[in-house]
């Protein structure tokens, strides 16, 4: 029987969908933060469960070919990116290998997977960013969660944040300090700013910096705004999120416009799109036209199509497929996502689509008795997958194809 705080040498047969190497000591499943698949390590036990333990790496004793040096300096605590010690080819083979495990495990499909899709640079790509604002050691800090923790590590960089989403968290450091603006504690629920969010428009520059705020106002924010104007090159809207609620959720209900403009642009490909604090848009901009060109790909449009297009967001995914369909439905539950949605089709001038407000697994049944069929039904759901009825009603339209993009391989 294991026991907390032994030590043992475990042999590394497989990664856990989180990244943890894993083994087994004596049939038990030993889930090893830090350990590669391949690797043999000597680890010691921090938690032991009936069906399972956890432990982490003290030493390895065989090395993966895959193993590299973390690039980031906070890599061992920040939890932004959990498998910077995995060369990059081997993170891409990680991600097959776990769509893989999730189709024979959970779905119970053989099936042949391709191989992932990687970047040339994976670097600075991120448009968005989160920033949590609290106290360690008495100072205010701005950085990112530790792993499995609301600590704050205090970090001067990140590898996969563009350079201007950073200097606009310098920026707001610096102000935070120099004029000792109160800063949230999520213990006491006291102190005002809370996040700093930013958006930025990869192919347009623009920038939209959201202060989330644990009251209705800010001290010193003509001071920030004079700041970032001179600072941030592209600085296009400036918001406040009032989120008074004793909360994990970052955004609260109501934004506040203190400077620009209410939306900035950005494109995917050749369509143009507005986004406002609340919209939903790919992190990834390079990446996110080879999906939806992957998506296109796969739905083998001829231009007479009728298609829908389920948990459309703001239209990002139905007005691609509108350029080679006849007619596109995008449903969608969120209503300002709906209306950034039709904002999007008119400002590319898209008249074959109509977008649906509600929920997709009410619509699509509601769209099968007025008679609607699909040739071609898309899905891009949240984490926790499509809704049993949404999929009956697409079996029920027989469409020639379904083309499922997921962002959680063990619900697909």
């Amino acid at each position: 029987m294991l026991e907390i705080g032994q030590k043992i040498e475990i042999e590394i047969t497989g990664m856990a969908h989180e990244g943890q190497g894993v083994g087994r000591i004596n049939g038990l499943a030993v889930f090893v933060e830090g350990a590669l698949k391949g690797e043999k390590v000597l680890a010691r036990i921090e938690k032991v469960s009936k069906n399972y333990a956890i432990a982490r790496v003290e030493r390895i004793i065989l090395t993966s070919p895959e193993r590299v040096e973390p690039p980031c300096p906070y890599a061992e605590n920040c939890g932004g990116c959990s498998l910077q010690h995995l060369s990059y080819k081997g993170q891409l083979d990680f991600k097959t290998q776990k769509v893989r495990d999730n189709l024979e495990r959970i779905g119970r499909i053989s099936t042949k997977v391709l191989e992932t899709i990687g970047m040339a640079v994976p670097e600075k790509y991120r448009n968005k960013a989160q920033y949590p604002v609290g106290i360690k050691d008495g100072r205010a800090v701005l950085g990112f969660y530790k792993k499995r923790s609301h600590e704050i590590v205090p970090i001067k960089a990140c590898l996969i944040q563009q350079d201007l989403s950073w200097k606009v968290a310098e920026c707001v450091a610096g102000w935070v300090e120099r004029y000792k603006i109160p800063v949230y504690d999520e213990v006491r629920h006291q102190g005002l700013l809370r996040h700093v969010v930013t958006r930025i428009g990869s192919k347009t520059g623009e920038v939209m910096v959201i202060l989330v705020i644990n009251g209705d106002d800010l001290p010193h924010l003509k001071e920030l705004i004079g700041t970032m104007e001179k600072e941030i090159e592209g600085l296009a809207s400036v918001y406040l999120n009032v989120n008074k609620k004793k909360t994990n959720v970052i955004l609260g209900e109501e934004n506040v416009l203190v400077y620009g403009k209410p939306q900035i642009i950005d494109f995917i490909g050749d369509i143009k799109f507005t986004l406002s604090p609340n919209s939903f848009f790919q992190v990834n901009p390079i990446q996110v036209e080879v999906l939806y060109g992957k998506a296109l790909e796969f739905a083998g449009l001829s231009g007479e199509e009728t298609v829908i297009d389920a948990y459309c967001g703001i239209g990002t995914i139905t007005l691609f497929l509108a350029q080679e369909a006849r007619k596109v439905y995008g449903i969608e539950v969120v209503p300002d996502a709906v209306k950034d949605a039709r904002k999007n089709a008119k400002l590319n001038g898209i008249e074959n689509v109509e977008f649906i407000e509600g929920a997709a697994e009410e619509v699509m049944p509601q769209l099968l008795k007025k008679g609607v069929r699909a040739d071609v039904i898309v899905m891009d759901p949240p984490r926790r997958g499509c809704d049993e009825r949404l999929l009956e009603a697409a079996v029920a339209m027989n469409p020639s194809r379904i083309v499922y993009v997921s962002c959680n391989p063990a619900t697909l």
